[in-house]
């Protein structure tokens, strides 16, 4: 099989088994099709509308869940070679740990974690 007709049967694969989902999700349905669109929210109405304004306090809040999700993603393959790097990855990790140390201890210093 060359490799233009393996992507062609595979896209014919991904086709039908789409196809397939939407085409049993329409048999299970429980609304009716005609029923107006609501949100995820439990079908309530929105308090406000989708392109509000967040408080600037969200924003610090979401650059320090972003620091520490970013120290997740380097620790993981770090945590796989650090025994075949040796001590120096050991080194290189605590130095990217302090940076990071060093952004939390500002965030708090400015009063990010502060809810009231």
């Amino acid at each position: 099989m060359s490799g233009f007709a393996a992507a062609l049967l595979l896209l014919v694969v991904a086709v039908v088994v789409v196809g397939g989902v939407y085409g049993g999700a329409s048999l299970v349905q429980v609304a009716p099709r005609d029923a107006p669109v609501r949100p995820f929210l439990g079908g309530h109405e929105p308090s406000e509308h989708a392109f509000s304004r967040f408080h600037v306090r969200w924003y610090a809040l979401t650059m320090i869940y972003l620091a520490f999700e970013m120290e997740m993603l380097f620790m993981y393959p770090w945590a796989l070679v650090v025994s075949s790097v040796g001590a120096s990855a050991v080194i290189e990790m605590f130095v990217f740990l302090g940076i990071l140390l060093a952004g939390v201890a500002y965030a708090w210093r400015e009063g990010a974690l502060r809810w009231a």
